[in-house]
């Protein structure tokens, strides 16, 4: 076996597609450009979205107006009633609530709310509570303990 005895497998080559090459090649006359028209011509290039003169599509529809609040607080929400099924003296954080699967993003600010009732005496560590869970998680025998986030360093 010599250097230039290796060679690709014959499948796995294509020859690349010679137009203009006479009518028997199936590939004469038009090239494969079909006939007439502006893109049969050489040097077409029509940019993206033109359409020929008419009003193109993004210029007929309305523009959207308003804006995107890019600052706005996204919290995660836990309700006072989605903690009653867990043991007393649990304590409740977003790493408990994300492992138990109730919560997707543990980043965002956890944030818990008035609905529903509570009957556990539980530990419950959050970044806000409304004032109606407080109430509720008091009354139960529990305690209501406010975390205080670390600003993230960009």
């Amino acid at each position: 076996m010599r250097l230039c005895d290796i060679a690709p497998n014959k499948s796995s080559t294509k020859n690349r597609k010679r137009v203009g090459r006479g009518n028997g090649s199936g590939h004469g006359t038009t090239s494969g450009r079909g006939t007439k028209g502006q893109l049969s011509r050489s040097g077409a290039n029509i940019r993206l979205g033109f359409e020929g003169g008419q009003m193109p599509l993004h210029r007929r529809i309305p523009h959207l107006r308003g804006f995107k609040n890019t600052r706005k607080k996204e919290f995660t929400i836990i309700n006072v009633g989605q903690l009653n099924k867990f043991n007393d003296g649990d304590v409740i954080d977003s790493n408990f609530l994300s492992q138990k699967g109730l919560i997707m993003k543990k980043d965002n600010p956890l944030k818990i709310l008035g609905n529903g009732s509570i009957s556990k005496k539980l530990t419950i560590k959050a970044n806000f509570f409304s004032e109606n869970a407080v109430k509720k998680i008091q009354e139960a025998g529990g305690t209501a303990e406010v975390e205080i986030r670390a600003k993230k360093e960009k």
